[in-house]
């Protein structure tokens, strides 16, 4: 056994947001690995809650690394405060060993990576593309199980990255010793699509009949709002929607190929597990 390996298995690494999209992945990835694995929540394993400072003290102490995941949007001033103050704790714990998930091409996310890279920790940055679990995860899928996604992205393109691989990247920055400290590592999807396209794709592999219907960031909001989400959400959600979209991110990242020495997993391999697990059958 190599010491590396050796320090591999000794690893214990708190997730936030272990439930999630990304935090239930990269938990299963570091388990594959040999990590020994804090599953930060509210509700289950290791208690651990954004909103309640009382349990960050708990969840790190003794860890030796942490993956920061926001659950809401990276960008808001609430995640750059909470993400430079949870690094700070972190640090003086003597968890240093710190990754985050930031939002490829998010000019608000910045502050809040500012607020990590200050923060004492030898810190990596995950910035990735928009998830293809978004279309079999969280809000959009009531709306494809009725037959349309609506949603303010017009026809622009982006590289839906698969959020498996995102873990795999973010379990090699850890297990790597300190070849990744103080970087960032932009992530995407092997090809470009339209949310037409994907939903297109989606639509061909359930044989059912699925819509996209294009809305403006404003009507989307709306539409939000409508659902009892908070007026500040909205407002900070619409902004998001509106830089995000706008189709500055329609070109590919090659952070996969460059940790994991692979291409990312295709979108079509997604939408095939997906329909035919019947995600996306009402």
């Amino acid at each position: 056994m190599t010491e590396n390996t050796a320090r591999t298995n000794d690893m214990t690494v708190l997730v936030t947001g272990a439930t999630g999209r990304t935090g239930s992945r990269v938990a299963e990835a570091a388990r594959a690995a040999g990590l020994t694995v804090r599953a930060g929540s509210r509700s289950q394993g290791t208690r651990f809650d954004w909103a309640d400072r009382s349990t960050w003290a708990d969840a790190l102490r003794g860890a030796d690394a942490a993956y920061l995941a926001y659950p809401t949007d990276v960008g808001s001033p609430e995640a750059t405060e909470a993400v430079g103050a949870i690094a700070r704790e972190a640090v003086s714990l003597g968890v240093r060993r710190l990754v985050l998930l930031s939002a490829r091409g998010e000019e608000r996310a910045l502050a809040t990576e500012e607020a990590l890279r200050t923060s004492g920790a030898d810190w990596t940055i995950v910035r990735a593309a928009w998830f293809a679990q978004n279309f079999s995860e969280g809000p959009l899928v009531e709306g494809m199980l009725h037959g349309e996604l609506v949603f303010p992205a017009g026809e622009v393109q982006e590289p839906f990255i698969d959020v498996r691989d995102i873990a795999d990247v973010v379990v090699a920055t850890l297990t790597s010793g300190d070849r990744y400290v103080g970087q960032d590592i932009t992530v995407s999807g092997a090809r470009l699509l339209s949310f037409r396209e994907a939903v297109a794709e989606i639509s061909e592999a359930t044989g059912s009949e699925l819509a996209y219907i294009p809305v403006t960031a404003r009507q989307y909001g709306d539409t939000l709002a409508g659902f009892g989400v908070p007026a500040e959400e909205v407002d900070l959600l619409v902004e998001v929607f509106e830089d995000l979209l706008d189709g500055h991110n329609a070109h590919l990242s090659d952070g996969v190929q460059q940790v994991l020495g692979r291409e990312p997993r295709d979108f079509t391999d997604f939408v095939r597990e997906n329909a035919a697990a019947g995600v996306w059958k009402a």
